[in-house]
């Protein structure tokens, strides 16, 4: 219910009726006072006493701080009435209730964007968590005996039946996975890698961090650009536990290169007794080239390569929940599980509702562009985009010349490139179109472009470029077609409640 009122922290300029400002201190209301009125009845109904009362004291105290200033500057303030103080209260408390994780429309190119939080869930998916989130489960509870049970139970059997391998078990993300598996493979023992995969990903996550933690001991082998395999021969003693393979994520070398590919890798590991663990970031499921998209190793092929063990993750192209999911031989798998930590980076009920629904989609791969958000905005046309583009440059041109009618905008469909990003096919790109917005040429172009990616930001559901070349590209690969009228239907809402201000 709305509350109406002035505002307590807007000071009117001082009047011929101005009251002095020491006696604006004697007039400031009792909070009981405030209490006792319409509208505190109302905000009371929706958000309780206790809370009201701590919104309308610090009103008040705000308001003497004020008049004590004033005071001391020798400046008049004017007396405000008692319905603005209930009205300040209550802008506080809707400041509060605002949620700090937001919807946003991600218009920065890149589909699988870490800071927005990478893959979109398909419906199966957001159905699954729903149902979970409001009744009790069998997480861990076996229906067929009635006994406990063990919750990778819930995805073990759909996992090895799309890899090939004996076994899996999931943690909450794939450096968890690594970390998990060096840990419980690999403790005060020789993990041997290449000096070209000794890689760095988003938030300082490092390999070599990574394996100091685990308690196992790195030896690198080759340069960073060629490894052989009498590298890892010449590596391998009593003390090593693992040889390791680590996708390249983020970059690609080329020109000058070698590197020892899984199927070089396996016969020298069996040779000596070793095994081979693979960590493929990623972690593609299915073959995307037949959707017309770059191939990436599968999880399958790398088993099929006779990886004993493979960590990659959910939330990427697999297009699910934020996840690590670990397979291979059965006998790694449960040593992973029976490892002290397993228990303090397992997944709850949410994670795996979500995962199973999406490892299901797979089962019918030529419905997958269809049915998983991920692959559906990654495999959508040029040509689609480009006519969502030229259907939005006019509303969005609209909206912003009213919105920043100080500023010169052009706003135009332009070609440009997405990218899968999360380290999938770093050097891959894929065709699209974007809404460029311009600013007049001249010396406040950079600050034009700041003014229209923060009057973006501030949106109701917040709206992400990305500046470049002296442009804001809103790229619209991840705006599908059923969006595009909340889209619009945002903008034009915004503009109406300026030109009524």
């Amino acid at each position: 219910m709305p509350v109406h009122g002035t505002p307590v922290d807007s000071q009117p300029s001082a009047t011929p009726d101005a009251v002095p400002s020491r006696s604006g201190l004697a007039a400031l209301p009792s909070v009981d006072r405030l209490l006792a009125l319409p509208q505190s009845a109302a905000l009371i109904e929706l958000h309780g006493r206790t809370r009201v009362v701590t919104h309308l004291r610090r009103s008040v105290e705000a308001r003497r701080a004020a008049l004590n200033e004033a005071l001391q500057a020798g400046r008049e303030l004017g007396v405000s009435d008692d319905g603005a103080f209930v009205a300040t209260a209550a802008a506080a408390i809707e400041r509060e209730d605002q949620p700090r994780l937001r919807a946003v429309y991600n218009l920065t190119g890149t589909v699988l964007h870490t800071n927005l939080g990478r893959a979109l869930l398909p419906d199966a998916a957001v159905a699954s968590v729903i149902a979970a989130l409001g009744a009790p489960t069998n997480l861990e509870f076996d229906l067929s005996s009635g006994g406990r049970g063990d919750r990778d139970d819930l995805i073990d059997g759909i996992l090895t039946e799309l890899t090939g391998a004996e076994a899996a078990t999931v943690v909450n993300n794939n450096a968890a996975a690594v970390l998990l598996s060096l840990s419980a493979l690999a403790y005060r023992r020789e993990v041997v890698v290449s000096r070209g995969e000794l890689v760095e990903i988003g938030g300082a996550f490092r390999i070599p961090d990574i394996m100091a933690r685990a308690g196992a001991r790195l030896r690198e082998v080759g340069t960073t650009n060629r490894t052989h395999p009498t590298d890892y021969t010449d590596a391998i003693g009593e003390r090593t536990a693992l040889l390791m393979k680590v996708h390249c994520s983020n970059y690609a070398i080329s020109g000058f290169t070698r590197a020892v590919e899984v199927q070089e890798l396996v016969p020298l590991a069996r040779q000596h007794g070793v095994p081979v663990a693979v960590d493929l970031g990623s972690g593609t499921l299915v073959d995307m080239s037949r959707y017309g998209l770059p191939h990436e190793t599968t999880v399958a092929e790398t088993v099929a390569a006779g990886a004993d063990l493979v960590t990659f993750s959910g939330d990427k192209l697999l297009g699910g929940p934020q996840a690590g999911l670990i397979v291979g031989r059965r006998d790694l798998i449960r040593k992973i599980k029976k490892h002290p930590l397993k228990r303090a980076l397992r997944v709850g009920k949410l994670t795996l509702a979500a995962l199973e629904p999406v490892l299901k989609l797979y089962r019918s791969p030529e419905l997958l562009p269809q049915r998983l958000t991920t692959l559906r905005l990654l495999s959508r046309a040029p040509a689609e985009i480009h006519a969502q583009a030229e259907r939005l440059a006019g509303p969005v041109a609209a909206a912003l010349h009213a919105l920043l009618p100080g500023e010169a905008l052009t706003v135009a469909p332009m070609p440009c490139h997405s990218q899968i990003g999360s380290g999938a096919l770093p050097v891959d790109r894929l065709p699209s179109y974007a809404l460029c917005v311009t600013p007049a040429s001249g010396k406040r172009r950079a600050r034009a472009l700041q003014a229209v990616e923060r009057l973006l930001r501030g949106l109701p559901r917040p709206v992400i470029g990305r500046i470049a070349n002296d442009a804001l590209w809103l790229d619209l690969r991840c705006l599908e077609s059923e969006h595009e009228t909340a889209f619009v239907a945002q903008l034009q809402a915004t503009t109406q409640s300026e030109s009524r201000r």
